[in-house]
């Protein structure tokens, strides 16, 4: 009798945890530094969850090795929902990418809610002298191994659409990787690496400023945002990258707090100055169920797997 009264309790008192939830500042790991467009999403969308569901949404940056770090912290974090990852196609990368992590992504993280997707932009340095992708496919043909691409970091979706290109094109061009796109962007400006595959949102404001000029987008549509720019796939048939995001949790988080951080979100996306707000970094809603997000992340590490295995790409 008394463990069924133990059991009745348990069971009376974890919806009431999940209808009081959040009672404490939530956690939102990004696993990369400020300024890149991981970081731009989650301080925007932490800060609407902050006010519609009073508690603070923190948002910390802890990157490195390839966002492995920052997500590795939230696998082996307890399943609670005080510990969110901003997911980013890195952790469906980083699964064929890397020989041995010391988790599975798909089994080890919980599909929460999916933010956006958002083209990446093939981006040059001014002191580049080309103005058209196919102008910067001849040049880098004439002057092999003498260019450098940037990425915010190996295995991240800027890095693999660099790959894609390369072994689309046959582009012979030096991978320099960064701990994220703000360290990556200053070094574009700057004119120490001379391309970069980088997430639309990160960089949208440094073309409108004329920091950096952008040759194409890297989706199969062009970008309503900024119609003029091609995309990669003008000149190169069958070319088409997009990055994505969305919410994580460890495995184990009761379904009652993930349906109600799901539902959140989703009347986040809904709103019309939100999605204002993220189609001006080039956002487009991938709103839905757990499930639904669950699938992208599944169809996403199947897609890139192929990508890492007909590029050869390697973690430097």
């Amino acid at each position: 009798m008394i463990r069924v009264a133990c059991l009745l309790a348990l069971a009376i008192a974890l919806p009431a945890h999940a209808a009081d939830y959040p009672v404490k500042p939530v956690k939102w790991v990004v696993p990369y530094p400020p300024a890149g467009t991981t970081d731009v999403l989650a301080r925007i969308v932490a800060q609407w969850l902050s006010e519609k569901m009073g508690q603070p949404f923190v948002v910390e940056n802890k990157p490195g090795a390839g966002n492995n770090i920052g997500t590795e912290s939230v696998v082996n974090a307890a399943p609670d929902g005080y510990t969110m990852l901003l997911v980013n196609p890195a952790n469906g990368i980083n699964a064929s990418l890397y020989k041995t992590l010391n988790f599975n992504f798909i089994r080890d993280i919980a599909p929460v809610a999916g933010l956006v997707r958002t083209p990446n932009v093939m981006e040059i340095t001014n002191s580049l002298k080309v103005t058209t992708v196919q102008e910067f496919i001849a040049y880098c043909k004439a002057n092999p191994g003498k260019l450098n691409m940037a990425s915010s970091g190996s295995g991240t979706s800027v890095h693999l659409s660099g790959e894609l290109f390369k072994s689309m094109t046959g582009c012979n061009m030096v991978h320099v990787p960064y701990k994220g796109a703000g360290p990556a962007l200053i070094d574009l400006i700057g004119g120490q690496v001379h391309v970069l595959f980088d997430n639309l949102p990160s960089s949208v404001v440094h073309i409108k400023a004329g920091k950096v000029r952008a040759l194409a987008v890297t989706s199969e549509q062009r970008e309503p945002t900024m119609p003029q720019l091609p995309t990669v796939g003008e000149t190169v048939p069958g070319y088409e990258a997009t990055a994505w995001f969305g919410i994580g949790m460890p495995k184990g988080t009761p379904r009652e707090i993930i349906d109600k951080v799901n539902a959140e979100v989703n009347r986040a996306l809904a709103d019309p100055k939100m999605r204002e707000r993220l189609a001006e970094l080039g956002g487009k809603s991938i709103a839905g169920s757990p499930e639904d997000f669950g699938k992208i992340i599944a169809a996403e590490t199947a897609k890139w797997e192929k990508v890492v295995t007909s590029s050869g790409a390697k973690v430097e």
